[in-house]
């Protein structure tokens, strides 16, 4: 039988409330390759048989329940004689851990030679969910460090200012481990892991930490590693006599860290002998400890500090934490989104309006204020209003508007505003560095962006990752039974292909084929636009749920044939539009001008900012507050796009307004059996300024053809039609299978 990989003990007494959390967060590593040994120390509540019902499910969990209490320390001795893998890794039943934690901490160990691997913790209240924050501080947060047995010992002064690395959760070689002789002590109510851990380090073996996030330490009322009493710090003591006595010509300077250590366990040992003299309303005892040690007095400023926290908590405004109430549905998005400004915006909100139809209220979380690019201002829409709330990190809002404090983001500013100036009079701008800012979604994600989801998206029901790159955040949601979905908008790996055969490059992030499907693989389900990227996904993924979510729209009640002679394109400032329209200006537009001299062109949309100058008969419009006067007021729409993937959503937009589109095959894709039929589509130059002449000059034609989309938008992209399956799976009605195939879809004519 081939042994696993990692041996996961969990200490468990009376947690039922979080056993199985703890559990599954276990058996949701990344690796696989593992056992789950889940040792109880003589529970009193159901959490043995919560465990075991979890082994008769998983069969790498196995249940050990003790006869008699004996402590995390006993428990755990007994996992580590059970224990089959060649690595151990501590998780305490209360807490979580990051799905890839173990495969990272693994990998760093055997990568640089360590025999025991540690990371940071997030630490988290239970009682107070906006509460969340890192463990480590100063230079271990920042970089990767080894920890010697000096750095041990005076890293874990009692009370002490620096972050006490005994509570660090370390995952450890068992081979060494055993070879050594060391056990837990179990004598131990408190410091068994430090002592355990010195004692390894004392014989030789090495500490590598990291600094990532990824243990969920969670503090709540009946914790017991944050708990010291006069009793527990008398053992620490013996424990340190004993250590000692066993070290063989220990060197000056570890003598030394242990002095300061010990020094500190006294130290506390006289402050908590006060204390507990005050709660039994012996002053006089009290006192006596703090004239032996007056330091100890010292520390009375943490419970002091303590009760002016609470105080201030009671008499201050609720502290910024994640919104409560049933039916929770938080979006986490990183692009910028102030309203229906382009197509991915306008999808991501048809998608929150359908969450609350399906009767789940949602919240917008935005954790990193990359989101502002170089804007420093922002102005939210009133179609924003479908959110409950909206978080954005690193920002103030005044009513509508959101202003950021980053004086980098108005210097950005003040740079291209400079630069566009200076162009706008032919001058050299390129002094300024005037850069565009980075593709905001695929940006890599920091330890703050990290804490703000922990602080704002925990106790969801539902979590929505806009973008593969946002299922990031799902773990540090630190919500476990929360259902997870990420809404794709493309198949980026394959957006690459199709951009190599224009021989152009991306607006955006590029990523390959096995990125993609590990981060689409991250949510239990994937939500996607249209039906041909769907069925893909299901093909690489079969094991995902996928649900077919395209964009809808509400029609017109009739065609808008519009004037003769005018023509709209709506576009962002993204590749495939820039792409589009340099081929449209160059091989289109000259036949259709000489064709109808007269014909004009409106361009609306960010896309005019990447646009060289106008040809003749056209006007840039930028971007459009409102687009209904230019739809109603165009003859002809146009999608001419060489490049791209996922739904074109302008065009849905467009054919909702009855509008006759004349398109190519690109515009198409994915949703060529839904709306091919209801559009003219060409694809040769010729063949497209010919189909638009002839709609230009036939208002019948382009009432009719208007007529056709307004059809098409109903059977398909209507929101009652089009998100009838994404409602079913918000509501919990399709966990398990995919829907791909709706009937309403399949009974629509062929194109």
């Amino acid at each position: 039988m081939k042994l696993p990989l990692v041996s996961v003990a969990i200490a468990n007494f009376n947690g039922a409330r979080f056993i199985e959390d703890a559990i599954a967060s276990a058996l949701e590593q990344d690796i696989g390759d593992l056992e789950v040994i889940v040792v109880d120390d003589a529970s009193t509540d159901d959490s043995v048989a919560r465990a075991r019902r979890m082994a008769r499910r998983d069969p790498r969990v196995r249940v050990e329940a003790l006869a008699v209490n004996g402590g995390a320390g006993a428990a755990r001795n007994r996992a580590f004689d059970l224990a089959r893998g060649r690595w151990f890794a501590v998780l305490d039943g209360d807490d979580l851990m990051h799905p890839s934690r173990l495969s990272r901490l693994v990998a760093l160990a055997e990568r640089e030679g360590a025999d025991v691997a540690v990371d940071d913790l997030l630490v988290f209240r239970e009682d107070l969910p906006g509460v969340a924050g890192r463990f480590l501080r100063g230079r271990r947060a920042r970089a990767p460090s080894w920890i010697t047995p000096e750095d041990f010992a005076l890293e874990n002064r009692i009370f002490g200012r620096a972050p006490n690395l005994g509570y660090l959760k370390p995952v450890i070689r068992l081979q060494p481990w055993r070879a050594a002789g060391v056990r837990y002590h179990e004598a131990l109510p408190n410091a068994e892991d430090y002592d355990l851990l010195m004692q390894l380090l004392a014989a030789g073996l090495r500490c590598r930490l990291d600094p990532f996030l990824g243990y969920f330490y969670r503090k709540h009322a009946s914790s017991s590693s944050h708990r010291l009493s006069a009793e527990a710090l008398d053992r620490m003591v013996r424990a340190d006599a004993a250590f000692r006595a066993g070290l063989a010509d220990p060197p000056a300077v570890l003598l030394r860290a242990l002095d300061r250590r010990l020094d500190s366990i006294r130290t506390a040992r006289a402050f908590t002998g006060a204390v507990e003299a005050l709660k039994a309303r012996r002053p006089l005892a009290a006192v006596r400890p703090l004239l032996r040690r007056p330091k100890a007095a010292l520390l009375f400023h943490m419970p002091l500090a303590a009760r002016l926290s609470r105080l201030a908590r009671r008499l201050a405004p609720a502290r910024a934490g994640p919104p409560s109430g049933p039916g929770r549905l938080c979006i986490v998005s990183r692009q910028r989104l102030v309203g229906r400004t382009n197509g991915s915006s306008t999808y991501l909100l048809d998608i929150a309006q359908a969450a609350r139809r399906a009767g789940l209220a949602p919240h917008l979380v935005q954790p990193s204020p990359i989101v502002l690019g170089r804007w420093p201002v922002l102005r939210l829409r009133p179609e924003m209003e479908v959110f409950e709330t909206i978080a954005l990190r690193g920002v103030f809002r005044a009513g509508r508007l959101v202003i950021t404090g980053d004086t980098a983001v108005w210097l950005a500013a003040a740079r291209g505003a400079a630069a566009k100036a200076l162009e706008r009079l032919s001058l050299p701008s390129g002094w300024l560095n005037a850069r565009k800012a980075p593709y905001a979604p695929a940006a890599p994600w920091t330890d703050e962006d990290r804490l703000f989801v922990a602080r704002r998206a925990r106790g969801a029901q539902v979590l929505l990752a806009d973008y593969v790159w946002q299922t990031e955040a799902f773990p540090y949601a630190l919500t476990p039974a929360a259902r997870t979905a990420v809404l794709m908008h493309d198949l980026f790996h394959r957006r690459a292909a199709l951009f190599r055969q224009e021989a152009a490059a991306d607006s955006v992030a590029v990523l390959d084929r096995d990125e993609e499907l590990a981060l689409l693989g991250r949510a239990d389900a994937v939500l996607a636009i249209q039906r041909e990227e769907a069925e893909a996904v299901k093909a690489l993924l079969p094991r995902s749920e996928v649900v077919l979510a395209p964009m809808t729209a509400r029609r017109r009640p009739a065609p808008q044939p519009g004037a003769d002679g005018r023509l709209l394109f709506v576009g962002s400032n993204t590749a495939p539009n820039v792409l589009g329209m340099a081929w449209f200006f160059d091989r289109v537009w000259p036949e259709i001008r000489r064709a109808d001299p007269d014909a004009a062109l409106d361009v609306a949309g960010s896309v005019c900012r990447a646009l060289g100058p106008a040809p003749e008969g056209v006007r840039y419009l930028g971007v459009v507050g409102d687009l209904e006067p230019l739809y109603a007021e165009a003859g002809v729409v146009i999608s001419p796009l060489t490049a791209g993937s996922g739904l074109k959503i302008k065009l849905v937009e467009a054919m909702a307004e009855g509008k006759a589109c004349v398109v190519t095959s690109v515009t198409l894709q994915g949703v060529e059996p839904e709306l091919g039929g209801a559009v003219a589509r060409a694809d040769a130059p010729e063949a497209f300024a010919r189909a638009v002449s002839s709609l230009l000059r036939d208002r019948a034609a382009r009432e009719a053809l208007g007529a056709r989309a307004l059809d098409a938008v109903r059977a398909g992209f209507s929101p009652e039609t089009g998100h009838a399956a994404l409602r079913d799976w918000l509501a919990g009605r399709t966990a398990g299978a995919s829907a791909l195939a709706p009937a309403r879809l399949e009974s629509q004519p062929a194109a």
